[in-house]
């Protein structure tokens, strides 16, 4: 095995409103991984520079990075694997307990939500959608030589439904499930008695970054905030 293939590629979904929480969730990921990481943030100005981007925003879009998840298989040049995750997030876990789960039979695996939103607004007055699949596609394990559809001229003219519900695959049978309670919805799911601490937490409403939801989570907001000061400790 060489060295490169024993390196995770981390994408994560950026959004310059949320700065504070890609970085917390960067160092969150580092500091607990126990293998060597590669991680790379979905800035868009940047895709769009390099003609990767160029779809206008649409009005139920809620981050920058709604659509430019989809890239990652290019950017990978569709080989191997490659984990997508939004940035607001905190790793709590060694990624590696993650990427393990990877298998061959699928395309995509995903944690399998069944979130049906309640509200219709969330974060900084941004539209909540409705749909199935609803935040599977936030964090992903992707076959990146199965996801060969998603070229950047696909990402940039299908529908948010299109890709959102997977439909680049060949059917559902196609996804597979993320299990170990990754990808815990704070503030929508109650975490199972058998599992008191969901390695990856996921702020889907909006995070404690934000002023004014500064205790979303209420111990888990402390616990971010926790990440926080560690990740900016100034050392004598």
């Amino acid at each position: 095995m060489s060295t490169f293939s024993q390196v995770i590629p981390i994408f994560i979904g950026y959004d310059p409103r949320e700065r504070a929480a890609t970085n917390v969730l960067i160092d969150s990921l580092y500091q607990l991984s126990s293998v060597p990481l590669a991680i790379t943030p979905l800035v868009t100005p940047q895709l769009e520079q390099q003609g990767l981007y160029w779809r206008e925003r649409d009005p139920k879009q809620s981050t920058a990075f709604s659509f430019t998840r989809f890239l990652v298989p290019h950017l990978m040049d569709y080989s191997g694997w490659a984990i997508f995750m939004d940035c607001d997030m905190l790793c709590r876990s060694d990624i590696k307990a993650l990427w393990d789960q990877r298998d061959e039979q699928y395309g995509a695996m995903c944690v399998q939500h069944e979130h049906i939103p309640g509200e219709t607004v969330k974060f900084l007055g941004e539209v909540q959608s409705a749909y199935p699949k609803k935040n599977w596609s936030s964090l992903m394990l992707l076959n990146c030589s199965r996801c060969r559809k998603l070229t950047p001229d696909f990402v940039n003219k299908a529908s948010g439904l299109e890709l959102h519900r997977f439909h680049w695959l060949e059917g559902d049978h196609e996804i597979g499930a993320i299990q170990g309670g990754w990808n815990h919805l704070v503030d929508v799911q109650t975490p199972p008695e058998v599992m008191n601490k969901p390695p990856m937490l996921h702020w889907t409403l909006g995070g404690p970054w934000f002023r004014e939801q500064r205790t979303m989570g209420g111990a888990l907001a402390a616990e971010w905030f926790s990440a926080r000061d560690d990740a900016m400790k100034l050392w004598d």
